[in-house]
């Protein structure tokens, strides 16, 4: 496939999509499938063929479109309608379109102008509703892969690195560190043999943000990969991904393979002289590997422990080569930061910024699910006007964020803007995006002995701080919740903690 050819077969799948008098975008994310989306699907399906619509109506899976808590959902295409908790035997009505059938589904759509919806402004989650994850001309209809077929065909490596950096766009799983300055440390190293990998090792709890990118818009992450290896002179990229997440492991190896079929992966991408190739490596199940260090030694076939430093990843990583590691979020940013050309485009494409972050809210909300806002957005308003507040219309006494590395943010802070330094300032950090709502019921003693087990139970055991240190923690607070604790403990774990 040559960039040419990409336009054409855009072109093409967008001429077949407006042949349909309506397009049903059923989500088969894991959220929704786990409350019968696959059965609705069905439904829909057969009921488009006993009724004779299928030049008519077509309906497809589509990735999450947020709302978790209250799915299966189901987007229509012709009025951007969402309608939430479908039953299979409600299939007949979304296909009959009349005054009757809208009245009888009134209950079920939900009010896309909610705060839920209104706040979000969506960069890497853009294509949830939009793309099949299973079919790739969908994703091409959108613009997709014409940022790698600009890269290849008419920029130059360092101007595609110099594209990331201006953009500000910063590492999406922790740290915040800077994207551009990543990668153009990994261009710089010498030699010939250099890697990309994908962490997709979503470990935190209450985080599912990863999951669902990879789960509903593969071929998203797989172009930022693919641009990302050009950009640094890599030809060889992982995905790593926790044994747990069965599809998204199922949707990625499809889009690899489609892509490699059509020459967008592979020995000549989008007809260039660049090759590169993706891999999956196997993981055992129930390995969590949070440190990039531990997850290398997972891909080159050992034991999952870290390497002291330096040498630093981008100098030696896998293999002993240079290694570029960027999580699932980082690399979905990456396509709309290439200047498009015209006639590869279709659609809306942004640039990155510092843009957005998505939130896996969970907890104690009305509303849970995944949700992208702008940096800077108050905390206050994803967890009362996005999420609803708490459910029984308590208060909220915390929120935690950051994973087992972050920490709990109290109510009266609720107004602290979201980006990296005010989370960092209360002690506190972005993370990869979890975001879990406590209410007043809930004990801070044993929130700390959870993530405390967490943490002890995620060492991997090199050194004795880490090895000895949480274990003594975790018995520490296990006497705090039994009641045993006397102020001398207080006082140690403090001094444990430091």
């Amino acid at each position: 496939m040559t960039p040419e050819d990409l336009s054409d077969r855009a072109t093409a799948e967008l001429e077949r999509q407006q042949g349909f008098r309506e397009r049903l975008h059923c989500c088969t994310a894991a959220g929704c499938l786990s409350c019968g989306a696959e059965e609705l699907k069905r439904e829909l399906n057969a009921q488009v063929e006993a009724r004779g619509l299928s030049q008519q109506v077509e309906v497809h899976g589509t990735g999450c479109l947020g709302l978790c808590s209250r799915g299966p959902l189901l987007r229509r295409a012709s009025d951007g309608a969402v309608f939430h908790e479908l039953e299979p035997s409600e299939a007949g009505l979304l296909l009959q379109g009349d005054a009757a059938s809208e009245q009888a589904l009134a209950a079920k759509r939900l009010d896309t102008t909610h705060p839920f919806f209104a706040h979000q402004q969506r960069i890497v989650l853009e294509n949830a509703g939009r793309v099949d994850p299973q079919q790739l001309d969908t994703y091409l209809a959108v613009g997709g892969y014409s940022a790698l077929a600009r890269a290849v065909s008419e920029l130059s490596r360092q101007e595609v690195l110099a594209e990331v950096r201006a953009s500000g766009l910063r590492g999406r799983g922790g740290a915040g560190y800077p994207t551009g300055v990543k990668w153009e440390l990994v261009a710089k190293q010498p030699g010939t043999t250099k890697y990309i990998v994908c962490n997709a090792d979503e470990g935190d709890p209450g985080a599912f943000m990863d999951r669902s990118v990879l789960e509903g818009d593969p071929h998203r992450v797989l172009e930022g990969m693919a641009i990302a290896g050009y950009a640094v002179g890599a030809s060889h990229g992982f995905i790593y991904v926790r044994g747990e997440y069965g599809l998204a492991i199922q949707r990625l190896q499809g889009a690899i393979r489609q892509a490699e079929r059509e020459g967008l992966l592979g020995p000549r991408v989008l007809d260039s002289a660049f090759r590169f190739r993706v891999a999956i490596p196997h993981q055992r199940r129930r390995l969590r590997l949070r440190r990039g260090d531990r997850l290398i030694a997972s891909i080159e076939g050992g034991r999952g422990e870290p390497r002291p430093r330096p040498p630093i990843r981008p100098r030696r990583g896998c293999g002993g080569q240079p290694t570029l590691i960027n999580n699932v979020e980082t690399f979905a940013s990456i396509a709309p930061i290439i200047p498009p050309r015209w006639g590869l485009v279709r659609g809306d494409r942004h640039r990155a910024q510092q843009g957005t972050k998505v939130f896996a809210v969970a907890g104690k909300t009305v509303h849970t699910g995944l949700v992208e806002v702008p940096m800077g957005t108050p905390l206050r308003t994803i967890v009362y006007e996005m999420a609803g507040g708490i459910a029984d219309g308590g208060r909220v006494k915390a929120i935690q964020t950051g994973g087992p590395s972050g920490g709990c943010i109290p109510e009266r802070l609720l107004d602290l803007p979201v980006d990296y330094e005010s989370l960092v300032g209360v002690g506190s950090m972005m993370g990869s995006g979890g975001l879990i709502v406590m209410d007043e019921a809930t004990s801070m003693v044993d929130v700390a002995r959870y993530f405390m087990e967490f943490c002890r139970d995620e060492s991997c055991g090199k050194c004795v701080p880490c090895r000895t240190g949480t274990v003594q923690m975790h018995q520490i607070l296990e006497r705090f919740c039994a009641g045993q604790a006397g102020e001398h403990d207080l006082a140690l774990l403090k001094e444990l903690g430091t």
